[in-house]
């Protein structure tokens, strides 16, 4: 079954607590628009190259479409409309102002020279350029995209526009109009919804034990701040291979291993592990932070896990759900604990809007209390209809996204 077709079974199951208008449930799964773009690159040898790029806007009920883009070999038109409608899903959730978008290029970055890299981002934007803008859609970084990429992005707008325009893309460098905690955001508000979660069980953090599948971005922002907490943190694995230590080890030690050599594998202070096995390791919390479909009903049944917490977009396909239900294991949707991301980038949109930028500690406060609230309304949909927090999270959403609907008078 193929990602899209997954996102839609979980709007199906939102769709029996929310209840919305039929025409609601009709407009939500199909994508407004959909643009696929062919853009050709020349490459260090000479040679030109034509790449195939993608740029979904999903729904814009509550505001301006917004969603990453991301490059990936495995990137695809199904991938993205699914991770635009999640998009969509996750700022309903957390009550931003946006809609869901998502873009990607076809494109393993990791075979790409820097000079390379430079040119297909910005070919890559300016074949999107007449679609987005600050008040219509609004990228920002995912897989394998950077900062960097994102300053290349704003970069090329301005040619397209004929001036500047910070707010057309967030996650941008400090330099260029980022916000400051844009980078660790996605880390930082999932670990301001499992402090939420596990505050009423009393749990003291030097007491769980977590493994982190993805030491990208997001698993490596987690893994540090969760460790500065006083979680444990017993095993990392990324794309090349994985750690791990029961005692649990230091991730900023781990960090620096892998910017010096590249991976996680051969850190001194774990053991080298099978990192498909991850997942299925000996811990309080795993944390999905890497791609999507890696927990189905094969190895969900294996996890041994009471909490997942996602950070990942998509991590858990329906039937691994089912499992979970059955077995008790709670899961911290994506729509919920990834939103960090985006909630970030909303304060960064806002600040580039405003002209004036927030400190650390005042976008770290905000981030919390929008965080701790988004867990607080989940966790109660979900304590009213006794269903899974996915589910709430999804009806709530679906609601949300009904109500705006409604008062703009849409079919």
């Amino acid at each position: 079954m193929s990602v899209f077709q997954n996102a839609m079974r979980q709007l199906d199951a939102a769709a029996l607590v929310a209840k919305p208008d039929p025409s609601v449930l009709e407009a939500l799964r199909h994508p407004k628009r959909i643009f696929e773009v062919s853009f050709q690159v020349r490459m260090d040898d000479g040679s030109v190259r034509t790449f195939t790029g993608y740029r979904v806007q999903y729904d814009d009920s509550r505001g301006p479409f917004k969603g990453g883009v991301r490059f990936h070999q495995q990137t695809d038109l199904d991938e993205v409309k699914a991770l635009s409608f999640w998009m969509a899903i996750k700022c309903a959730v957390v009550g931003v102002p946006y809609g869901g978008g998502k873009g990607g290029v076809t494109v393993d970055p990791k075979k790409l020279s820097p000079a390379e890299l430079e040119r297909l981002s910005r070919a890559y934007f300016r074949a999107i350029a007449p679609f987005v803008g600050e008040d219509v859609d609004v990228p920002a970084p995912d897989v394998n995209t950077t900062p960097q990429i994102m300053a290349w992005f704003a970069d090329e707008y301005a040619r397209y526009a004929g001036r500047q325009v910070p707010g057309v893309v967030t996650g941008k460098p400090l330099a260029v109009g980022g916000s400051k905690g844009r980078m660790s955001a996605t880390g930082q508000g999932g670990l301001f919804v499992l402090d939420e979660h596990l505050k009423k069980e009393g749990a003291d953090p030097s007491s769980v034990t977590i493994a982190v599948q993805g030491f990208g971005n997001a698993g490596q922002h987690f893994a540090r701040l969760a460790h500065e907490r006083g979680y444990r943190i017993v095993a990392v694995s990324d794309s090349r291979g994985a750690t791990a230590n029961p005692a649990g080890f230091d991730p900023q030690a781990l960090i620096e291993h892998k910017s010096r050599t590249g991976a996680v594998a051969g850190f001194a202070g774990g053991q080298d592990a099978d990192p498909a096995l991850i997942l299925e390791t000996d811990c309080r919390v795993i944390v999905p932070a890497a791609l999507e479909n890696q927990l189905a009903a094969e190895n969900a049944s294996r996890v041994r896990a009471k909490i997942v917490l996602e950070l990942a977009n998509g991590p858990t396909v329906p039937e691994a759900d089912v499992v979970f239900a059955e077995r008790g294991v709670v899961v911290l949707p994506d729509v919920l604990s990834n939103a960090g991301g985006v909630a970030v980038s909303y304060f960064e949109w806002v600040q580039n809007r405003l002209g004036y930028y927030w400190g650390y500690d005042e976008v770290r406060q905000k981030l919390e209390m929008l965080m701790k609230q988004a867990y607080v309304d989940v966790r109660g949909e979900a304590d009213a209809n006794s269903v899974t927090l996915r589910q709430a999270a999804f009806a709530l959403a679906v609601r949300r996204i009904a109500e705006a609907r409604l008062a703009k008078g849409w079919q």
